[in-house]
């Protein structure tokens, strides 16, 4: 249903960095860079290799929103648990480790870890045991 989205960040080679090494388990990638101003836009992709996840610099004028939540879909709960323990070892802040939601829906497993502009984001699997 989404076709793309994206956020702006204070440090988006680190912030590039973080996406790529965290999320690398459910086979996210970097599509394509392009320079804007002092730094450069990044587009991220999946297996299809469309870039739908998109990192810009911060706008000066307007400071990004915090809060945001951004999901991201793992074929199995192993690759949750894989970015799990990236996360861990790269000592990155780990808002609620891998388990079940039964709250969301029977099935809906999920780890959810804070960004480096402390955006909530989260590895979902949807699949049941």
């Amino acid at each position: 249903m989404i076709d793309h989205f994206g956020v702006q960040a204070h440090d988006v080679p680190a912030s590039a960095a973080f996406y790529l090494k965290v999320f690398a388990p459910l086979g996210v990638r970097e599509a394509m860079r392009f320079p804007v101003q002092d730094s450069f836009v990044v587009g991220f992709s999946g297996a299809d290799g469309e870039p739908r996840f998109w990192i810009s610099p911060t706008d000066p004028a307007t400071e990004p929103s915090r809060g945001l939540h951004i999901a991201f879909s793992a074929s199995d709960r192993e690759q949750v648990e894989a970015v799990h323990e990236i996360a861990v070892a790269d000592d990155i802040e780990v808002l609620h480790p891998p388990r079940e939601w039964p709250e969301y829906h029977p099935g809906y497993y999920a780890v959810f870890l804070r960004d480096p502009d402390g955006n909530n984001v989260e590895a979902v699997c949807h699949r049941p045991a």
